[in-house]
């Protein structure tokens, strides 16, 4: 067969399930019988539910690789088509799902007594509040609800194992070996942005309060360099000084990201600004950091030496799924987000630690933590992706200062990126270097998705933000092309 049949066999037949997929993910409720009358097993809608989102996400995947685009972005923006045609639709399911971390509070409202109505217009808006009701207090509102739950719990262990694995792949030798420019290059890449994000907020929209603000504004300062990795890679470039630049300055940026976000977070939730508060949320942020490397290692060599006695299969994925999960639950309980400890337990976590089994090096190398964490986290992320997707509301940018605060969020975040390329010294193509650092992928999603739960950021905000994460992952890969290609020249 053709290649081009093939393709077209191949889209022919995405298409074909997906319309399936859809079916099912919708009910009529006028016709159709309770999920219930239907299976026997109550798990049934669950996988019924959680199969069809990943579905849609492999959808999304496929014709991203195709484009030759990052698969993150093909999963979200198949999350934003499912979840604006459910909208249209009234499909049960994604209608649910749309509307993300404020079900579950009027879940909270209805089982501390609230009725379910009160509960729904307080939570959301008006005409949505009525959708979802008639939802929820249809015969199949029970299930939807548990479909939803599920699906949420899922793509918060994907981010957890999402964040553990990029602290994995992080070695904190290469930190202490980063040079002056990538040390440059990072603080100037979080400030920088930071303070344009936030001035953009005060100026474009100033009825927002200081604490949306300060979200906005740290969410700015997100780069994902996988992104970058793969453009480099694919031009041959991963060698090159900006590339060590951009993947070293990436390492750091991750670090300070993450202070940033547990910084800000701390204020949210304290309720104001306060010197002495900002003080104990970094100290807290740097000794569990600090306590964790140093009592981490001590801690795994005495657990490892327990589960020696099992398979090695066994052994290593039993350590990492609890040491992740323990330090995840440890950073929440003193004040900080999970991602902050499954990339703290990725940090420490390596294979190296596995010799006390008495393995070889060839066994070592043959069956990694990574090669046995990653189909979770495969299975995982992209439903966190699609989610993110189907809560973005296409209705809101029919405001025009949604518009004007999404067009200032993109130039905050071009410009606040560009400009840390000049923090590098001479002789650095410093314009490939801001590029690199521009794409705020999968790592600006995670952040926008806290300040959404956090309930500091609304949908209309979370619209304007994942628009800015888009378009930076659009451009910033043929962007990065151009500019390394420009062979001899310097920025």
């Amino acid at each position: 067969m053709p290649d081009k049949l093939k393709i077209l066999f191949q889209y022919r037949l995405l298409a074909l399930s997906g319309a399936t997929a859809l079916m099912l993910l919708g009910t009529d409720r006028a016709s159709a019988a309770p999920l219930d009358a239907l299976h026997g097993d109550p798990i049934a809608p669950v996988i019924l539910g959680v199969t069809g989102i990943l579905f849609f996400a492999i959808i999304g995947r496929f014709a991203a690789r195709r484009l030759g685009q990052p698969s993150v972005l093909g999963e979200l923006i198949m999350g934003v088509v499912l979840g604006n045609l459910a909208y249209y639709f009234s499909l049960d399911l994604i209608l649910v799902l749309r509307e993300g971390p404020a079900i579950f509070e009027l879940e909270k409202m209805a089982l501390a007594g609230t009725r379910l109505d009160l509960a729904a217009f307080v939570t959301l808006s008006g005409d949505t509040a009525a959708q979802v009701l008639w939802v929820l207090q249809g015969p199949d509102g029970g299930q939807i609800l548990q479909v939803a739950q599920t699906v949420d719990v899922f793509s918060r262990y994907g981010v957890i194992f999402m964040l553990f694995l990029v602290g994995l792949d992080t070695s904190v030798v290469e930190m202490r070996k980063v040079g002056r420019d990538s040390a440059m290059v990072a603080v100037t890449g979080v400030i920088a942005p930071f303070i344009l994000g936030f001035a953009a907020a005060r100026v474009l929209m100033p009825q927002l309060s200081p604490n949306t603000d300060l979200f906005i504004a740290a969410t700015l300062g997100a780069t994902s360099v996988g992104i970058t990795a793969r453009v480099l890679r694919d031009l041959h470039k991963e060698h090159s000084r900006e590339a060590h630049i951009i993947l070293g300055a990436a390492v750091i940026d991750d670090m300070l990201g993450l202070l940033m976000l547990a910084i800000v977070s701390g204020i949210i939730v304290s309720g104001g600004v306060d010197v002495i508060n900002v003080v104990n949320i970094v100290v807290l942020a740097v000794l569990f950091v600090a306590g964790v490397l140093f009592l981490g290692p001590y801690l795994l060599r005495l657990a490892i030496r327990l589960l020696c006695h099992l398979d090695l299969v066994e052994a290593k994925m039993f350590t990492s799924y609890l040491f992740v999960m323990v330090l995840a639950w440890l950073a929440n309980l003193v004040g900080l987000a999970t991602i902050i400890g499954a990339f703290a337990a990725g940090l420490i976590l390596n294979d190296s630690f596995f010799k006390y089994c008495g393995i070889s090096k060839e066994e070592e190398r043959s069956i990694s933590i990574k090669s046995l964490i990653m189909p979770l986290e495969v299975i995982l992320v992209p439903i966190f992706f699609v989610l993110m997707g189907i809560q973005v509301k296409l209705e809101t940018f029919m405001d025009t200062r949604v518009l004007v605060m999404a067009g200032g969020l993109l130039l905050a975040a071009i410009l606040g990126k560009l400009v840390c390329g000049y923090a590098a010294r001479k002789g650095i193509n410093r314009l490939s270097v801001g590029l690199g650092m521009m794409p705020r992928g999968e790592v600006g999603l995670i952040f926008v998705a806290i300040g959404k739960s956090l309930g500091v950021i609304n949908d209309a905000l979370f619209s304007a933000i994942v628009l800015m994460v888009i378009v930076t992952t659009l451009i910033s890969p043929p962007l990065l092309k151009l500019a390394l290609g420009r062979t001899g020249e310097t920025a």
